[in-house]
């Protein structure tokens, strides 16, 4: 009967009312506040020295400067400024559909990639030795006036036929 009604609260405010009630022994349930995912990436930056200005080039050659910050996820900023960047896995590192080319002036600035994020990128399309994921990269002031390419196609793993609504 207790698990129930514990199920029949869905706010944090109503679950400390009743935790009285609840016997020690049983684990009470824990909530987060709700966040879209690349919710701030839709924030803008508190300051200037936050600011990290990059690039990106569409299949076609066409370039869209956006302004970000540091801490920001490049698919997800991608997202907040239109650029056809697809990520059908929300960054959850089980597609290649966030594919993208580095610069080659700040390839060695970004962190080394993991072997999951390496394996991945085997599977897809148009590999390139300067290939990375754009789920994996999150800006910092170093990567200012970085320069992102997208392939000419990628492959969704995930759902083909799928392109996910920006969040």
């Amino acid at each position: 009967m207790l698990p129930s009604v514990l199920r029949s609260f869905s706010t944090l405010h109503n679950l400390r009312r009743i935790k009285s009630l609840v016997p020690s022994k049983i684990r009470t349930i824990h909530t987060t506040a709700g966040l879209r995912h690349g919710e701030y990436e839709w924030q803008d930056p508190k300051s200037e020295d936050e600011v990290v200005n990059i690039t990106y080039v569409d299949k076609d050659g066409n370039k869209t400067k956006v302004r970000g910050k540091v801490g920001d996820n490049v698919l997800y900023l991608a997202h907040r400024y239109g650029i056809t960047m697809e990520g059908a896995c929300e960054a959850s590192l089980a597609c290649t559909t966030c594919h993208v080319y580095v610069d080659h002036d700040y390839f060695d600035k970004l962190p080394p990639s993991e072997e999951k994020e390496d394996d991945l990128l085997d599977m897809a399309p148009f590999l390139k030795e300067n290939s990375r994921l754009g789920c994996q990269i999150v800006l910092t002031k170093e990567l200012e006036g970085l320069e992102l390419r997208l392939p000419k196609a990628t492959r969704n793993f995930y759902v083909d036929g799928h392109t996910p609504a920006p969040h």
